[in-house]
């Protein structure tokens, strides 16, 4: 799209990229869970429901996010192609799209390039709209050429489909059609939206422990719906961890499950927060640190601030161009519309949990709100602006 394009135009643009085709189906499934009022419910169904909810759940947690898409613990080849399968029948597409998509999510979380941001596009879209995109169907195998490299995982990714119909088969024969709707349907619908909660209601709605860059928070009933995934700001603060919940009180199902298996020596090398994370101890990474400045210098616009310094100069002995050079060397004392380095701090300190790092956000973020408001003192167009409304 062009800079210039109206919002009408926009509008269209994102319309004709949805992928109605592929909305239909997920579409067909919920409606398909009405069905349950001609099949009938029997109790075999309903414990079959149960049973994959909470398998396929294990699955998406412990296989595509704690696995796949962060590799916090190690396995074999044959448990690997496993997870995958079962996390696969809960038709969220395949492994590799799966944590194509959640490593790119990692990587701009809640940001403009983030594929599912709440704070960008809204709850809904955040929550399931965004699948339905045409420009989040690839898959961008160099984020997974680590997975890529493996014959059996390519194969399910061609047939993504595959395993999610060799389960609802099954449950036809098992339960008959009672266990189909009530038994793979119910299970999938459920499933479906406890896991895209994650996507949105985790982004919204909970408490921030940790300065992550974004807004994702800690859930417990979340938690308790998802095997642990509710932990989610504990997650954003070492993604790296196959323990979500990271004290005794935080119940994380998947990480117990995963403790058994490596009992049994199914999986090893259980990765752990270390103490300085838990302690809350940690220096934030640089670009956690700018991310979260970028939020802050946000609290105050740039343009109302550099208006107000322009069109009070007449009434005092500078120049733009004095006004400039004092930006430039961080001199607020003669700019009173200009945020002193407290303001900033003591919105950081409203805004943010602790951290050791709350003195890089603030000398960050006064950079960067000082760079905007130079920017915008040396732009022609803001002169005119200041003189449309009374200035000089």
């Amino acid at each position: 799209m062009s800079i210039g394009i109206d919002s009408g135009q926009e509008h269209n643009d994102e319309h004709d990229d949805v992928m109605y085709p592929q909305v239909l189906p997920f579409i067909l499934v919920h409606l398909g869970c009405v069905a349950a009022i001609w099949s009938g419910v029997s109790w075999q169904a309903v414990a079959i429901c149960a049973v994959l909810y909470w398998l396929r759940m294990f699955a998406i947690t412990a296989g595509y996010h704690r696995y796949f898409s962060h590799r916090a613990y190690a396995t074999s080849r044959v448990f690997q192609f496993i997870l995958a399968f079962l996390a696969q029948s809960s038709a969220q597409k395949s492994v590799l799209w799966w944590a194509a998509k959640h490593r790119h999510h990692h990587l701009h979380s809640d940001t403009a390039q983030d594929v599912h941001s709440p704070r960008h596009k809204g709850f809904l879209y955040s929550h399931l709209g965004w699948i339905f995109y045409r420009q989040h169907d690839t898959t961008d195998l160099v984020k997974v050429s680590d997975l890529a490299s493996y014959p059996e995982l390519m194969w399910l990714h061609r047939l993504e489909l595959l395993p999610a119909v060799v389960l609802a088969g099954l449950c036809f024969l098992v339960a008959g059609w009672s266990g189909l709707v009530v038994g793979f349907l119910w299970s999938t619908v459920l499933v479906y939206h406890a896991t895209f909660c994650i996507n949105s209601l985790a982004h919204v709605h909970g408490r921030r422990r940790y300065v992550t860059g974004d807004d994702s928070r800690n859930n417990w009933l979340l938690a308790l719906f998802t095997m642990g995934e509710g932990w989610h700001n504990n997650h954003h603060a070492y993604q790296a961890s196959a323990r979500q919940g990271f004290y005794w009180y935080e119940i994380d199902l998947t990480y117990y499950a995963l403790v058994a298996l490596s009992w049994l020596g199914i999986v090893r090398d259980l990765k752990m927060p270390p103490k300085q994370v838990l302690r809350n101890e940690h220096r934030l990474g640089s670009r956690v640190v700018r991310q979260a400045a970028e939020q802050l210098a946000a609290r105050f616009n740039p343009e109302h601030i550099a208006l107000a310094i322009k069109t009070s100069i007449h009434e005092t002995e500078l120049s733009v161009r004095d006004a400039l050079v004092l930006l430039q060397h961080r001199a607020d004392l003669r700019l009173s519309s200009m945020p002193a380095r407290d303001q900033l701090l003591t919105e950081a300190q409203r805004m943010f949990a602790k951290t050791i790092s709350l003195d890089d956000i603030v000398d960050r973020a006064y950079e960067l709100l000082h760079d905007s408001v130079g920017f915008l003192l040396a732009s022609p167009g803001l002169a005119a602006n200041a003189k449309a409304n009374g200035g000089i």
